[in-house]
C-alpha cells in the first residue's frame, strides 16, 4: 500500500478504537483508557507501516516497528495499572466538571482528536522506514540507541515515581530523588527523547527536515500546555510550599544540576 492509503487505513481503525473506549467510560465514568489506546495505538501503527508499505528496506522498516513497539508497549503496560485502578485521573475529572452537561459530547470529540494524533505522530516512523539506503547504516544503530535509552530512562523514572508514592512516610512530600533530583519532569523528558530518535534515523532522506517537527510539537505540548502546566498546578495545590522549594531548586524539563534554593536562609 502507499503511504497515504495507510495513513488513511490507520485513523479509520483508531477513529473506531475510541468510539469504543468513549463507550466504555460512558459505562465506568473514568475516561483513563483514551491514553492507553492512544498509546498502543500507535505501537500498531507502526507494525502496520512495517507490514504494509510498499518502500524502504525491509530491515530498516522492521528496526523502526520493533523500537516503537519496544516504547508503546512499555508505556501501554504502565498505563494499564493506572486503568485498572478504581479512580479517574484528575485531569479528566477537572475536564468533567469544567465541561459540566456538556462533557460527555466534548469527551467524545476529545477522544476523536486523539484518534486523528496517532497516523500524524506515527508519520514519523513511516518517514524513518522509508528511508532510501540500500542498507542499514550508523545512523539507524544511533537512532535505536536513543529510542532504547528514552525507553530505559522513562521506566526508571516511574518506578521511582512509584515506590515513593509507595512509602506512606513520603505523604504530602515532593519526589526529588534518583532522576527527579535532576528534573522536575524526567518523564517526560525521555517521553520527548524517543520521539527524537526517529529524526536520527532519518538523517539523509529527503524529508529529514519534517521529522523535527513530531519532536518540536511534542516539546511545545508537553512544557508548555498539556504537561507541565496542569501538572505542576496540581502538585502546587496538593503539596504546597513544599513543591514550590523543588521547582526553584530543580530544572523543569531538560536534566541537569539542582541549584540552591535563593528563598533558603543564609
Amino acid at each position: 500500500m502507499n503511504p497515504l492509503q495507510l495513513i488513511f487505513v490507520d485513523w479509520a481503525l483508531m477513529a473506531l478504537v475510541m468510539v469504543g473506549l468513549w463507550r466504555w467510560q460512558l459505562r465506568t465514568g473514568e475516561a483513563d483508557g483514551v491514553d492507553l489506546g492512544w498509546t498502543a495505538g500507535l505501537g500498531v501503527a507502526a507494525v502496520l507501516y512495517a507490514v504494509g508499505l510498499d518502500g524502504g528496506l525491509p530491515e530498516r522498516r522492521l528496526l523502526v516497528a520493533v523500537l516503537a513497539v519496544l516504547w508503546s508497549g512499555r508505556l501501554a503496560i504502565y498505563l494499564w495499572d493506572r486503568v485498572r485502578t478504581p479512580g479517574e485521573d484528575g485531569r479528566y475529572t477537572r475536564l468533567r466538571a469544567e465541561w459540566g452537561v456538556d462533557a460527555h459530547r466534548k469527551l467524545f470529540r476529545f477522544y476523536q482528536m486523539q484518534a486523528v494524533s496517532v497516523p500524524l505522530l506515527a508519520a514519523q516512523f513511516m518517514m524513518a522506514m522509508l528511508h532510501p539506503a540500500s542498507g542499514l547504516r550508523v545512523w539507524d544503530f544511533l537512532g535505536a540507541a536513543v529510542v532504547i535509552l528514552s525507553v530505559g530512562g522513562e521506566a526508571v523514572a516511574d518506578r521511582q515515581l512509584h515506590a515513593w508514592r509507595k512509602d506512606p512516610t513520603n505523604r504530602g512530600q515532593t519526589c526529588s530523588h534518583g532522576l527527579w533530583r535532576y528534573s522536575r519532569h524526567p518523564n517526560y523528558f525521555f517521553e520527548w527523547l524517543h520521539w527524537c530518535g526517529y529524526v536520527v534515523i532519518a538523517i539523509g532522506s529527503p524529508w529529514w527536515p519534517a521529522t523535527l517537527v513530531v519532536p518540536l510539537i511534542m516539546y511545545v505540548l508537553v512544557r508548555y500546555v498539556t504537561g507541565i502546566p496542569p501538572t505542576e498546578a496540581q502538585s502546587v495545590r496538593s503539596r504546597g510550599d513544599d513543591y514550590r522549594r523543588y521547582q526553584r531548586m530543580t530544572n523543569a524539563f531538560f536534566p541537569g544540576p539542582p541549584r540552591p534554593d535563593p528563598m533558603s536562609p543564609a
